[in-house]
């Protein structure tokens, strides 16, 4: 299989405009690299523009169907497809790439620019300044394997289907996430009309010192202290998925752990992190081994007889009346504010705890079948990637 250069087998490679067009209320819409999301193009903005510089931009660059878009600024290597053509202006971040029909499909290069070895091509060219780039001289001398056309078509029908399998199930995993909002506000929603007793989280943890606590201070735990087995450490890598997941594997001796035992994570707990990435949740499985927490999370013992962990975390990330206490007592877009003040203080309804259980039976249901789509998607996703390697090294 010969190897060819971008510009070789494009008819042109452009960006969209370099200044800033006049901005209006409504018009034509101005899209940027965060548009170009999923191997689609998302109409999704607030920026726009009048229709005279539409023409501006129209005059230099005509979208048509087929157009290939890359992001070349910031995110790099995000690809779609232009199947919709409409009334737009792309900022510089885009690039278009508009294939010779003679030598190029679409989809072949659609699935050759998510490719590893052409998206390494595209880091490399990249400049290095505080905002990354890809200037179009480096991007079209970027290669790409290129087959006889009809077995171009014949490999991006392979990778289409396969692609769209991914797609259903990605999709499919959304929805359980949209069930089960729906059955926790179905449930829970509505709690003062159910007149159900509100409270406050410190009033649902265990009747116990360190119920709700913070892990140890940097000074007390510093990074040259942790060691390759031992007790674990978790923090926020653990916690950032809203669901308790292994991360960076940290460790802390026995000796070590002696003085810190007053930060024991123990199944069922609900951390919180507070730190970095904050108002992440998720709740410790019961096969926890031995495990402190960082200063970066917030851990709450529950009194099980007043709320289950499972209540907990999906009120905290799902229940408009803690949305809404976020809002008011949180500064900043990354909730810097965040700490165990806020958490201690914050409402949340008194649901009868037969009704919790139902709940967290129905979730426990839901979360079994969700491993079962994410273990799909996991072969999904490596046979895919089998199937991209072989067809572009000319083997499929």
């Amino acid at each position: 299989m010969i190897e060819v250069c971008i510009d070789e087998v494009t008819d042109f490679v452009l960006d969209g405009t370099h200044g800033s067009p006049i901005r209006t209320d409504t018009g034509i819409p101005v899209l940027s690299a965060q548009n170009v999301k999923d191997g689609k193009l998302s109409f999704d903005t607030d920026r726009y523009t009048s229709p005279a510089e539409y023409e501006n931009f129209n005059r230099r660059l005509q979208v048509r169907s087929g157009d290939l878009l890359l992001t070349i600024v910031g995110t790099i290597g995000r690809v779609a497809v232009i199947d919709e053509v409409r009334p737009l202006v792309f900022q510089r971040s885009v690039a278009v790439l508009r294939p010779n029909s003679a030598k190029l499909s679409s989809r072949f290069l659609f699935h050759a620019s998510r490719a590893p070895d052409f998206q390494a091509q595209l880091l490399r060219s990249s400049n290095q300044s505080s905002q990354a780039g890809v200037y179009l001289g480096k991007l079209k001398k970027v290669h790409m394997p290129l087959p006889p056309l009809a077995e171009q078509r014949r490999i991006a029908e392979i990778l289409d289907k396969a692609d769209a399998l991914r797609t259903k199930r990605r999709a499919a995993l959304a929805q359980l996430d949209a069930l089960t909002q729906s059955i926790f506000l179905d449930t829970f929603g509505d709690a003062i009309a159910l007149g159900w007793r509100m409270a406050k989280v410190r009033d649902v943890a265990e009747p116990t010192a360190g119920s709700i606590r913070t892990g140890p201070f940097g000074s007390q735990l510093l990074h040259g202290e942790f060691t390759s087995s031992g007790v674990a450490v978790l923090g926020i890598d653990n916690v950032v998925a809203n669901e308790f997941r292994w991360g960076e594997l940290r460790f802390i001796s026995k000796t070590k752990y002696s003085q810190f035992r007053r930060y024991t994570v123990r199944p069922g707990d609900v951390l919180i992190t507070i730190m970095g990435t904050c108002g992440r949740c998720a709740v410790v499985p019961d096969d926890i081994p031995s495990a402190i927490n960082t200063k970066h999370l917030c851990c709450i013992t529950v009194d099980r007889t007043k709320c289950l962990p499972g209540f907990l975390h999906a009120y905290f990330l799902r229940h408009p009346l803690a949305a809404r206490y976020l809002r008011q007592n949180v500064k900043g877009a990354i909730m810097s504010g965040l700490n165990m003040g806020i958490i201690e203080a914050m409402p949340i309804p008194m649901p009868p705890i037969d009704i919790q259980r139902s709940f967290d039976a129905r979730v426990t249901a839901l979360e079994r079948l969700r491993v079962t789509f994410r273990t799909a998607l996991a072969d999904l996703d490596a046979l895919f990637a089998s199937l991209q390697h072989r067809a572009f090294r000319g083997e499929l």
